[in-house]
């Protein structure tokens, strides 16, 4: 399979287990998902919030709330965009990531310590930059990929790329 080719080995309607991973590749969590999309380096996958509620200051993830997440096998970020049980758009996290990995009933993300989290109207907040000054795990090249990373997602909301293309043309 070709970094680009996701259609060999995810299909519409598949259920996988999402794997996050930290900067070093370890586990951190997983969870169900089912995969919605697959064509060429773009895999989105379906997932509901199972955990506990965690409150988050600029927004909150309360079981129940359904993620739609759009990984990418030659992009550098991941998006979940987050609704809550009535279908509410609360907003968009963005991790900052290393390209994700797709196999034949996974999906791996490694994160790259930062986040980006777009409300509904547009307006954007970066997240953990302070983390990744200090995590002496990342060496120098990790960190210019995850700074890459964030400007590469940030010019993806710009363009109004899926799925921020329902965010009105006059907003950030």
């Amino acid at each position: 399979m070709s970094d680009n080719d996701t259609n060999a080995v995810l299909r519409l309607g598949q259920r996988v287990t999402i794997h996050k991973l930290d900067v070093r590749g370890a586990p951190v969590f997983a969870y169900p998902g089912v995969i919605v999309e697959s064509r060429g380096p773009l895999v989105v996958a379906q997932a509901q919030w199972t955990r506990p509620a965690m409150a988050l200051g600029y927004t909150s993830f309360e079981p129940g709330d359904e993620f739609t997440e759009w990984f990418y096998a030659d992009r550098w970020y991941n998006i979940m965009e987050v609704r809550d049980q009535g279908s509410h758009l609360k907003g968009w996290y963005l991790n900052v990531t290393w390209p994700a990995e797709f196999e034949p009933a996974d999906i791996h993300y490694r994160d790259l310590v930062l986040d980006l989290w777009v409300t509904p109207d547009g307006t954007t907040l970066t997240l953990d930059l302070d983390e990744l000054d200090d995590d002496a795990s990342l060496n120098q090249d990790e960190r210019l990929y995850a700074h890459a990373g964030l400007a590469q997602a940030r010019d993806h909301i710009y363009r109004r790329e899926r799925p921020f293309d329902i965010l009105a043309q006059s907003q950030p």
